[in-house]
C-alpha cells in the first residue's frame, strides 16, 4: 500500500529528462539540475516513495520536449518509458488511474469555478491541477511531497494532519 508519494512538476521532470533549455529549475539557493533530481528521486524510492506524474506535468513536459532545439526523440523515448511504467503501475510508479477523479464532471465544474481567481493571482492551470493531485493523495492519508523548482507551487504542498493520541480512560 502506498504511504508516501513524490509528485513531479514540469520543471523537475524536464530537468530529469535533460530536455535542452529546460535542464535546470529553481533559483537562488534552490537550484535543481539532473544530478540533484536523480539523487533525490533515488533516495525517495529507497525510502518507500512512489512517483506520481500528474497529467498537467505530462502534457507540459511533452510540449517542452517537442519544442526543444535538439534531442527531441531521445527525450520523448525516455518520457514514453515513464508513461508506460505509470500506465502499468510498475513500482515505484503510481498508476495513472489514481488521478481519474480529476476528470469527473463534478470536479471539472469545480475547477472551472475556482481557477479563474487563482489565474488572476498568477497560478497556472497546470500548477492548480498538480496541487489538486497532491490534495487527492493527502486526503487518502498519504504523505505527499511535490518536487519542484517553483517555491510558489511548493507552498501549496499539503501537510498531513498530526494524529492525536487517544486518551486513556481513567477507569481501568
Amino acid at each position: 500500500m502506498m504511504q508516501n508519494v513524490i509528485i513531479l512538476d514540469t520543471s523537475v521532470l524536464c530537468c530529469w529528462l535533460q530536455v535542452p533549455g529546460k535542464d535546470t529549475a529553481g533559483s537562488g539557493q534552490d537550484k535543481w539540475d539532473f544530478d540533484r533530481i536523480d539523487s533525490t528521486i533515488k533516495e525517495k524510492i529507497d525510502n518507500g516513495y512512489y512517483i506520481v506524474l500528474p497529467l498537467a506535468t505530462i502534457l507540459e513536459t511533452g510540449n517542452h520536449i517537442s519544442q526543444a532545439s535538439k534531442f527531441r526523440f531521445e527525450c520523448a523515448e525516455k518520457m514514453s518509458k515513464m508513461l508506460e511504467w505509470t500506465a502499468q503501475g510498475d513500482e515505484p510508479w503510481a498508476a495513472f488511474t489514481e488521478q481519474a477523479h480529476l476528470f469527473t464532471l463534478e470536479n471539472m465544474t469545480r475547477i472551472s469555478k475556482e481557477w479563474p481567481v487563482l489565474a488572476a493571482g498568477q497560478i497556472s492551470l497546470g500548477d492548480f491541477l498538480i496541487v489538486d493531485v497532491a490534495n487527492y493523495y493527502a486526503a487518502a492519508g498519504i504523505k505527499v511531497e511535490i518536487l519542484t523548482g517553483d517555491a510558489g507551487l511548493k507552498a501549496y504542498e499539503p501537510v498531513l494532519p498530526v494524529k492525536q493520541p487517544r486518551r486513556r480512560s481513567k477507569h481501568r
